[in-house]
């Protein structure tokens, strides 16, 4: 068995909670690492599991953990895995954007943002979240802090420096956010340190890694080598680089996939372009690689107004179900997607998602609940392109194999269209799982704008 904490590492832990203000309690709470069992080098609840962001500050009127609370079970019924929270830690004053600040300058890695409620109500919501049977990740933001981390002050080597002013400096244009500087071996202790407290603490079941390509590789085989040896825990990467998954990660983001979406949404590009960006992913990313498909999440939502302004209206729903069905994917369902809230969510001010008719819910949970039951839409199951007289406007593919499969069928044009198969189905009678109804997939067929199908068989 190998111990939860280096000594070096455990040193680090106790001078940053020194730096922080935060008392050093002992626990194992987060230690059981046979609490989810590896498969195809994954826990294995996350390849038929899905992702649901919470923006914590935006989805209720109170904007806290508590009144979150309140919502666990309506997002349990709706099929939802994993809730991923975005930054929980407090944000720094100091060249802050907007009243609020953006969640991404974190001023403390070892604390709550006040603004959400406190460490035990944390705790509380972790607990009821497993208790429903969620997962709960977290999201972590190492490539920077916020401009009054008391790092700064107390440890200036932490941060990258400018040559001349020897002052630290801002990554790209984020004025409100200083560089860590990797070169610092006590950085990287004091890092991953503070990463193990939110696992062993609270019981957290893995991370989501804000802009994780910017951090150097050997930084992160480490890292997860060391979190792994507490917990199991699931790693979601903020990078399209495939140099990721060397390092540990589960998952990374398609953007390449997602920008293809949304030009063959516009009618820029046919819908068989998609296949070329699945095509690299199969050439360039290891086998075994996961990707977090979407069609919003909240920096799409905030700067490029995705869904409802990528995907408006009724095209949302065919490009939704690639995501939930497409080869590799954890799908990603963003806050007030199934609402749908149609308007851009604000990152430093308050601007909270009205919710109340859920009028997508039953939408999604038709498609979570057959990636829950059907191991044809595990991440790693085998995917099969199927061939159409259409294929610039129909996208057509099984997952699966033997007695479980899956067949998805889209238009992803905004005019009805026709088509008969030149590769089609491996089976003539399928489950409509949207209808309920048994029916057959013959030669021709047809599809309204931005329509879609979704068929099942299982044993």
């Amino acid at each position: 068995m190998r111990q939860a904490f280096s000594f070096l590492s455990f040193v680090a832990f106790l001078i940053i909670a020194s730096c922080n203000g935060t008392a050093v309690q002992s626990t194992t709470s987060g230690s059981d690492t046979s609490s989810a069992a590896l498969v195809d080098g994954h826990p294995a609840w996350i390849l038929q599991g899905n992702i649901y962001e919470v923006n914590t500050r935006q989805y209720t009127p109170e904007g806290t953990f508590k009144a979150f609370a309140t919502q666990l079970d309506r997002l349990r019924d709706m099929g939802v895995q994993t809730l991923w929270f975005m930054p929980i830690n407090p944000i720094s004053v100091k060249d802050r954007k907007g009243k609020l600040g953006s969640y991404y300058a974190v001023s403390n890695y070892t604390a709550v943002n006040p603004e959400y409620g406190t460490l035990a109500d944390w705790k509380e919501l972790v607990q009821q979240a497993h208790s429903k049977g969620m997962k709960v990740i977290i999201d972590w933001v190492p490539n920077h802090t916020g401009g009054d981390h008391p790092w700064l002050t107390s440890h200036p080597d932490f941060y990258v420096q400018d040559s001349m002013t020897h002052q630290p400096v801002s990554p790209f244009d984020w004025t409100d956010v200083r560089k860590l500087n990797y070169k610092n071996p006590q950085l990287r202790d004091s890092m991953i340190a503070s990463m193990k407290y939110w696992v062993t603490e609270t019981d957290i079941d893995g991370f989501r890694c804000d802009v994780a390509g910017e951090v150097p590789k050997d930084f992160w085989t480490r890292a997860i080598n060391e979190l792994r040896a507490v917990k199991n825990v699931f790693m979601l990467a903020e990078t399209n680089d495939s140099w990721i998954h060397e390092t540990g990660f589960d998952a990374s983001y398609p953007w390449d996939a997602f920008a293809m979406m949304k030009q063959v949404a516009k009618g820029e590009r046919p819908a068989f372009a998609i296949d070329s960006v699945l095509k690299k992913v199969d050439s360039t990313y290891p086998k075994n690689a996961l990707r977090m498909y979407f069609t919003s999440n909240h920096d799409e939502n905030s700067w490029n107004k995705a869904d409802y302004g990528t995907m408006p209206g009724a095209s949302h729903a065919p490009f939704a179900v690639l995501t939930q069905t497409i080869s590799r994917s954890v799908p990603l369902i963003y806050s007030g997607q199934e609402e749908p809230f149609l308007d851009s969510v604000s990152f430093f001010y308050k601007d909270t998602i009205m919710m109340g008719k859920y009028e997508r819910a039953n939408f999604y949970k038709t498609l979570l609940l057959l990636r829950r039951n059907n191991a044809a839409l595990a991440a790693n199951a085998p995917f099969t392109k199927l061939a159409t007289s259409n294929d610039a406007a129909i996208y057509a593919f099984e997952r699966g194999s033997g007695n479980n499969k899956v067949l998805v069928i889209l238009n992803l044009t905004g005019t009805p269209q026709e088509f008969t198969w030149t590769k089609g189905p491996s089976a003539a009678q399928w489950t409509n799982v949207f209808a309920n109804s048994k029916e057959s997939v013959g030669k021709g067929m047809s599809l309204e704008a931005w329509g879609y199908v979704v068929y099942e068989l299982r044993n």
